[in-house]
């Protein structure tokens, strides 16, 4: 008898246990996903269409059905208070979700920055309305939820940026140079906030829609077959800068045969001539989507050039 009292007693506390466990997890827990909207996704309609996800070598995601953002959040002690929606590239077809997302997300962390990998919806849907809507629109509200969020997550709401690769780094000037100011039309407090973000960081980014150095994979992807000269205008960021187009911080390398150089340094110009902050290195190697570039020498140096400059951002505010 005594023997199965103790054994009970063992079985609950072992349960007690493991309920610590969990609810220490949930509220220490450095990330979790939240929806970009509860419900009304604007721009969408139901079909059959489910999200896919390939776990081959690199988690890639297509045919996303409901956006969302992960949440990364560094321990209190010490977070600068800025943050980055990073936006995963995959030419406007799938989203390379760790390697140029989570991955991001943790390196972001360990300097004390607040990260939110975006998982947008891809124009290549069905369940889009309007296909080249729908990035715009979830970058846009990523924005807004994370600044929305800011007091709770220990960010500055002045302080939010975005970050995207190839792709990724179109959509990321997209959203920097077509934002929009609070709306409060609809009574939603997220919309209440402003889309502009206060930095922009681009890697190896997709920027011009226009030849002759146009990656045709993403405009194609985004656009269609044959676009629209007024689209593709729209859409090729490098003419879009205005006075109140955020600082910008650009990597690309030299030898990028799949996006040219050339988009990063027609940006960088464009950024110049309006007397917009910019820095802008280029490696003289790496390719394309090289990520964290880990193990590929001093070009994974690109990660410390970008801390400096987010530290010497940091003070300036």
């Amino acid at each position: 008898m005594i023997g199965k009292i103790y054994e009970i007693d063992c079985i609950m506390n072992y349960g007690l246990f493991i309920m610590l466990f969990i609810l220490n997890t949930l509220c220490v827990g450095q990330d979790y996903v939240m929806p970009l909207w509860q419900e009304n996704i604007p721009n969408s309609k139901k079909t059959d269409e489910t999200e896919r996800r390939d776990t081959t070598d690199v988690v890639r995601i297509s045919s996303v059905q409901m956006p969302d953002i992960t949440v990364y959040l560094p321990a209190k002690k010490s977070a600068t208070g800025q943050a980055v929606v990073i936006c995963p590239g995959g030419g406007y077809r799938i989203l390379a979700y760790d390697w140029e997302g989570t991955d991001i997300a943790k390196w972001l962390n360990s300097r004390g920055i607040a990260a939110m990998v975006l998982k947008y919806r891809l124009p290549g849907s069905k369940s889009n309305i309007i296909p080249h809507k729908s990035p715009l629109l979830d970058a846009n509200r990523a924005i807004r939820l994370t600044r929305y969020h800011a007091t709770g997550w220990n960010i500055s709401p002045e302080k939010i940026g975005i970050m995207g690769f190839s792709a990724g780094g179109h959509l990321a000037s997209t959203a920097g140079t077509h934002f929009d100011a609070a709306d409060t039309a609809d009574g939603d407090p997220v919309e209440s906030l402003s889309s502009r973000p206060d930095f922009m960081i681009l890697l190896y980014p997709v920027i011009t829609f226009s030849k002759p150095v146009v990656h045709k994979g993403s405009r194609h992807a985004l656009l269609g077959e044959n676009p629209d000269s007024s689209l593709i205008r729209y859409y090729s960021n490098e003419l879009q800068v205005k006075s109140n187009t955020p600082p910008t911080f650009i990597i690309h390398a030299g030898d990028d045969r799949s996006v040219p150089v050339e988009n990063s340094l027609l940006f960088y110009r464009a950024l110049v001539e309006k007397d917009i902050s910019a820095e802008i290195h280029i490696y003289p190697y790496g390719g394309h989507g090289f990520s964290l570039a880990i193990g590929k020498g001093y070009l994974q140096s690109w990660t410390d050039r970008c801390i400096d400059w987010l530290d010497r951002l940091n003070r300036q505010d």
